[in-house]
């Protein structure tokens, strides 16, 4: 489970590129990321932070029961840790990620609502 950053840190909360799971840069920092630490890692490494994750995203969810909550389904994060999540996030990922994504046989789809079923 993500922890629900303080008010007083929510100018420099930074959202995950790939799952959009919202946590201040230490967070990620000291743990990586709780969804997709594996493809991201970002554990220790504030160079793969700024480029896996974005101070640019819009609204906010808080999803407590990710399996039967309709909004994590809607969202595509009911297979993740309950958290913060962003509706919107504006970027890509990296390129390695992307590559490695799809030699996973995953398809890629950016969190900014570009790419709507």
């Amino acid at each position: 489970m993500a922890a629900i950053p303080s008010q007083a840190k929510s100018k420099q909360l930074r959202a995950c590129l790939l799952c959009s799971i919202i946590q201040h840069p230490m967070d990620f920092r000291k743990n990586g990321c709780p969804n997709c630490e594996e493809i991201m890692q970002m554990k220790g490494s504030p160079d793969r932070i700024a480029v896996c994750t974005t101070t640019y995203f819009d609204g906010i969810i808080a999803v407590i029961d990710p399996e039967s909550s309709w909004v994590a389904r809607w969202q595509r994060t009911s297979k993740y840790v309950r958290g913060m999540y962003a509706v919107r996030v504006k970027g890509r990922v990296p390129e390695d990620v992307e590559a490695e994504l799809e030699s996973r046989g995953i398809k890629y789809r950016p969190r900014d609502q570009t790419d709507q079923d």
